[in-house]
């Protein structure tokens, strides 16, 4: 198969893996920067261009979409699907993943666990706000962040107070939620392919931190789940529509919560601390799933 990899860089670890896998299975992968590719929007014969020349038909195409080009990367995913490339994880999905309320959203109409989570426009809210999720302890996050970035616990109401109305004076859209005292620093993200968890990994905020983010020094480590974890997970990614999702849960005293899906995990983390190839599963979910036109959406945005 010819299959295409969106992916801004392919020296990074992620894109590297799908490369090595595509090949060792005798696939053909060609990595395009999904800023560089651009598009002939025509009902005869929709085209996809990159560096000056016009793309051949890919059977598939995985997606490494970066949240900062979610817009731009997504339109050229779905000039893709619009040829009838098979997609890892549809444009709509990844799109309906990446808005963090909308995502929040449908897991709580779907009656999935999720830490108490407050909206609001105004600073005027910020006292009910606050009571609404618990009260402080309770963390605030950017709805564009990523990586942990924009996340901030604030320890005391008056911190709490002074950090909502700051972001609120900025124009910035923020969620709030309760803090998950009882997870210690600690969450678990589960690799769910084709409606299965493949692998699972205990991520650990250093000392001091209370994002466990690898990109800010958090540890990882092999995690058994249990199969409700297990189930929370899948559920998840399905209501996502997402074939292939990083879940992070929270274990709490109701149960596992779902802190977030993501539609690009990477591949590094969880390879490392369980020894298990996901990428070769993500090529072979492909090799058994992939045909002309399938997809779920069929073009309802």
């Amino acid at each position: 198969m010819k299959i295409a990899i969106l992916s801004r860089n392919k020296k990074l670890y992620s894109t590297r893996r799908l490369i090595e896998a595509c090949e060792q299975r005798g696939h053909e992968p060609v990595v395009l920067d999904a800023l560089r590719t651009y598009m002939n929007i025509t009902s005869n014969k929709p085209e996809a261009h990159f560096k000056g020349e016009e793309l051949p038909y890919f059977d598939a195409v995985i997606p490494r979409i970066g949240a900062s080009v979610t817009f731009y990367g997504t339109a050229v995913l779905r000039q893709f699907e619009v040829q009838g490339s098979f997609p890892l994880n549809e444009s709509v999905a990844i799109s309906r993943s990446r808005d963090k309320l909308r995502s929040l959203q449908l897991l709580a109409r779907k009656g999935i666990g999720l830490p108490n989570t407050g909206f609001a426009n105004s600073p005027d809210d910020t006292q009910d706000l606050i009571k609404m999720v618990g009260g402080a302890p309770l963390v605030v996050k950017l709805l564009e962040g990523t990586q942990g970035i924009g996340v901030v616990l604030a320890e005391t109401k008056k911190a709490a107070e002074s950090v909502i109305e700051a972001f609120m004076g900025l124009k910035a859209n923020i969620l709030i939620q309760e803090y998950i005292k009882e997870a210690n620093g600690a969450d678990i993200r589960c690799l769910v392919i084709g409606g299965k968890v493949v692998a699972s990994m205990k991520r650990q905020a250093q000392a001091g931190e209370f994002r466990s983010n690898l990109h800010r020094g958090g540890s990882a480590s092999l995690i058994k789940i249990t199969p409700t974890e297990r189930q929370t997970a899948v559920k998840a990614a399905q209501v996502m529509g997402l074939n292939v999702a990083g879940v992070d849960l929270l274990r709490s005293e109701r149960g596992p919560l779902v802190m977030e899906v993501n539609s690009s995990p990477g591949l590094e983390g969880i390879e490392k601390a369980t020894g298990k190839d996901v990428a070769g599963m993500i090529i072979e979910f492909i090799e058994g799933n992939a045909k002309p036109h399938k997809t779920r959406t069929k073009g309802k945005g």
